[in-house]
């Protein structure tokens, strides 16, 4: 199974996903700050980034397009989930470097869906 890093800066939200990922047999490391979480990538290797966009600090399109701009981790999956739910916001995180986006609130089926279908 696939080890996913979880950004997430409301921690109840944080706790879910990653509950949600774990049941469903997923290696969860987690963090509620995305400056934190390009530190937690090189450390951790994961398969995979889980992050929020709206975060104080670094946001999440900032961490998007840090991730893919260095080549150790250019191919990384990158799952949004967040509660911006307009096109121009799905399309931005596309453009900065998400494959996958899903809206809160959401379902565990989505969320382990939306990491599937990148691992």
């Amino acid at each position: 199974m696939s080890k996913v890093l979880v950004v997430e800066d409301t921690i109840s939200e944080m706790e879910l996903i990653s509950d949600y990922l774990r049941d469903s047999g997923y290696t969860v490391i987690s963090t509620n700050d995305a400056k934190d979480a390009l530190g937690k990538v090189e450390q951790h290797k994961p398969d995979i980034v889980v992050t929020d966009l709206v975060m104080p600090g670094m946001s999440g399109l900032e961490l998007c397009r840090s991730l893919k701009k260095n080549p150790e981790t250019k191919n990384l999956s990158i799952v949004v989930c967040t509660s911006k739910n307009q096109d121009l916001d799905r399309m931005w995180a596309m453009k900065q470097g998400a494959d996958v986006y899903i809206t809160k609130p959401f379902t565990k089926e989505q969320l382990v869906r939306a990491v599937k279908s990148v691992e």
